[in-house]
């Protein structure tokens, strides 16, 4: 992992400062002398800048984004606690910010990506990729820089963030500000809090097919110490063993301000302003980023197509559906229709209907 700290303080949209920025970042591979083999990654909620290690059905070795033809860059999220300046880094002669870290938003995310390109000196990305609140930044990056994308992947996310979306968010923090250790200069504080979070979280990932397929109980005879139950637990403890609280509260805030119209004419013209390629791909099972947020980008994206995956696993199909997933790429880097689709016009954008 690398790091690069700011010499200049970071404004935020909401007017604040950030005194001595650190971005912390993963980079592998090699440029080449062309310059053309840019893929830079915008990463979801949780993950962290080692794309490597959680996207790994697309990104590694002899894989579709491998270190020995792309030069691939990876960015942690403003806000987060795997390298780049968060709630809990040290404030010079104070103490970590913790709950009183101030707001970012996804526009600030995609600012600090801008401001890595430029201390790299690159002058174009070639392929630029995020999902969910990653696709969120990747949106808020293409619209204020135009010009440096030449193709976009956008999965499972959207131009504003839902009320949906912000009321599971938000019975998310409750659940954190109900632990009464979070907040008070407690550093290690909302474990508890997190793990609830977590649980809730879940529930919004998945589906009740994904549920009822890998978590019912065999038999008859069970009335306590369930396999969803147990489950829950353990994907709370699992965040909570590696991530953050007060991170936790400042994404999830950054995801429900996301609003590419936001002091913009419109959302519409926003999307309308981007110049790169586009594929937008859709999840048919995905509640959480229903499939019309991804038509929408779709269809109000100039040079935009659109796909869409067949998962039972809701959300977490952009990080579970790989094989699907790459096969759409692989054709829309070749400019190709894939096979076992078909291609349809509709309101004047491509569409890719998985044939069944």
């Amino acid at each position: 992992m690398y790091s690069i700290q700011l010499t200049a303080p970071f404004q935020l949209e909401s007017g604040e400062k950030i005194e001595n920025l650190e971005i912390g970042f993963h980079i592998f591979g090699k440029l080449n002398p062309a310059k053309d083999n840019v893929v830079w990654v915008c990463h979801a909620l949780t993950a962290n800048s080692d794309v490597f290690s959680w996207w790994e059905g697309l990104f590694g070795k002899e894989k579709t984004f491998n270190p020995e033809e792309h030069f691939i860059v990876c960015v942690n999220s403003l806000g987060s606690c795997y390298g780049t300046t968060g709630p809990k880094s040290p404030q010079r002669n104070k103490r970590p910010s913790l709950d009183q870290f101030p707001l970012v938003t996804t526009r600030d995310m995609a600012r600090v990506n801008e401001e890595l390109r430029l201390i790299l000196g690159i002058d174009k990305v070639s392929l630029l990729i995020g999902a969910s609140l990653g696709g969120q930044q990747a949106l808020e990056w293409s619209v204020n820089s135009p010009d440096v994308h030449e193709k976009i992947i956008l999965m499972a996310t959207n131009a504003r963030h839902s009320a949906y979306g912000i009321a599971f968010n938000e019975s998310q923090r409750l659940a954190i500000f109900s632990d009464s250790t979070y907040g008070n200069n407690q550093i290690e504080g909302g474990r508890q809090g997190l793990i609830a979070a977590r649980s809730i979280a879940m529930l919004s990932y998945r589906t009740y097919q994904s549920y009822s397929k890998t978590q019912t109980n065999p038999g008859d005879h069970v009335t306590d110490a369930f396999l969803a139950s147990s489950y829950q637990n353990y994907q709370g403890q699992k965040l909570a063993d590696r991530f953050c609280a007060y991170s936790y509260v400042t994404l999830s805030r950054a995801m429900d301000a996301h609003n590419v119209g936001r002091n913009r004419e419109s959302v519409e013209a926003a999307l309308g302003s981007i110049k790169a390629q586009v594929l937008v791909i859709g999840i048919e099972s995905d509640h959480l980023f229903p499939v019309e947020e991804q038509e929408f980008l779709a269809k109000h994206i100039n040079n935009a197509r659109y796909a869409e995956i067949q998962s039972e696993y809701g959300h977490d199909g952009f990080l579970i559906e790989t094989d699907q997933i790459k096969e759409l790429i692989t054709h829309f880097l070749s400019d190709q229709v894939p096979e076992n689709y078909s291609q349809v016009i509709h309101n004047n954008h491509t569409q890719f209907k998985l044939v069944k």
